[in-house]
């Protein structure tokens, strides 16, 4: 093991990244209310100052008690407030389009903790993933798997160590275009009250026959047929007209419409039913063929198919080859992992809990 070379954490914020709250909690308040970022904040004000400060800062009304509302639950959401305090505006740089052309991915992590005096989750990461490549990242809860897509995503930058695409060190790139060049799909499918074509479409960036064809890519073209208004068919709150799988395939249209060069799936089958899962992963090879698909392991079946398999165990990685040479060997993590899926799918039970 190499030296252990971590000092605290700094987690990144990008108030572009907050949804507003409006009346009819519809499609719009994923996106943004706050045009402005917080370019200083006193560590020694209080709470009430930081909300006025906010609404100055962004020019908001102060009698506005939806907004006050709104940031009252980013504070209490805010697992640290002086964090939030701490964070100051920076100039980082928007690279030339196209940036990402391969999508290779050098993880160089010497740290990762969640705050003073807490246990290291990453520490002396190493590794390159290549592009277009479909690498699993496997391992038992606590190992580390969530926080390296936290990092990759900057919702934590490492203190020491980089991460760089395509040989950009992701850190001096602005949030929103780092983000936007990425795609992925969480664990639970999210919806929200509007249309079909206003939950695949929100910022109206695609044509009807575009969205018609991602439909048909996550077989939900005929599904949305049959309805009486067909792409301006009406989705309820948190898409409750539509079971989990149907969500997920939604999900799945979304990031369809956009082809990234990376996309993440973290544990994005963990609430679907064996058809659904194996339909996500026959798309996900016709359509991200050419993409680096980077998938966390919530049914270990998910990864057997990948070029790559990644696996963690307490913050180190311990194992990452094939998956075939990772099951020739019997004392690799990575086949007891499978041997106790196995155990388990056959006990009745069709999760691998990692």
């Amino acid at each position: 093991m190499g030296p252990l070379l971590a000092v605290g954490h700094r987690k990144t914020l990008d108030l572009e990244d907050v949804p507003q709250q409006d009346e009819r909690d519809s499609v719009n308040g994923a996106f943004p209310i706050f045009k402005s970022k917080l370019v200083y904040c006193s560590s020694s004000s209080s709470s009430s100052s930081v909300t006025f400060g906010v609404c100055i800062i962004v020019g908001i009304p102060l009698e506005s008690g939806k907004v006050l509302s709104a940031l009252a639950t980013f504070r209490v959401k805010c697992r640290n407030y002086q964090e939030v305090l701490s964070l100051c505006g920076t100039t980082a740089y928007v690279p030339q389009s196209p940036w990402i052309q391969s999508g290779k991915i050098q993880d160089n992590i010497l740290f990762d903790c969640y705050g003073p005096q807490m246990p290291f989750v990453l520490r002396g990461l190493t590794c390159i993933f290549p592009g277009g490549m479909k690498t699993g990242i496997v391992g038992r809860t606590g190992s580390g798997k969530s926080t390296l897509i936290q990092v990759l995503f900057r919702i934590v930058d490492p203190t020491n160590g980089q991460i760089l695409i395509d040989g950009v060190d992701i850190s001096t790139v602005e949030l929103r275009e780092l983000r936007s060049r990425l795609s992925i799909i969480p664990q639970d499918p999210t919806m929200f009250d509007g249309t079909i074509h206003s939950n695949l479409d929100p910022l109206e960036e695609y044509t009807d026959a575009e969205i018609w064809e991602a439909l048909d890519s996550c077989q939900l073209r005929e599904e949305t047929r049959k309805k009486e208004l067909k792409l301006n068919s009406e989705v309820n709150k948190n898409g409750e007209n539509w079971s989990i799988g149907q969500r997920q395939l939604v999900c799945l249209g979304r990031v369809i419409l956009k082809i990234n060069k990376i996309l993440v799936l973290d544990e994005a089958t963990a609430s679907v039913d064996t058809a659904t899962n194996n339909l996500i992963q026959k798309t996900l090879r016709q359509q991200f063929s050419k993409s680096m698909v980077i998938t966390i392991a919530h049914w270990i079946t998910s990864v057997l198919g990948s070029d790559m398999v990644l696996v963690l165990d307490d913050g180190l990685i311990v194992e990452y080859d094939t998956p075939a040479r990772l099951l020739e060997d019997k004392s690799s993590l990575f086949a007891k992992l499978v041997t106790e899926y196995t155990m388990r799918s056959s006990s009745g039970f069709d999760q691998l809990n990692n």
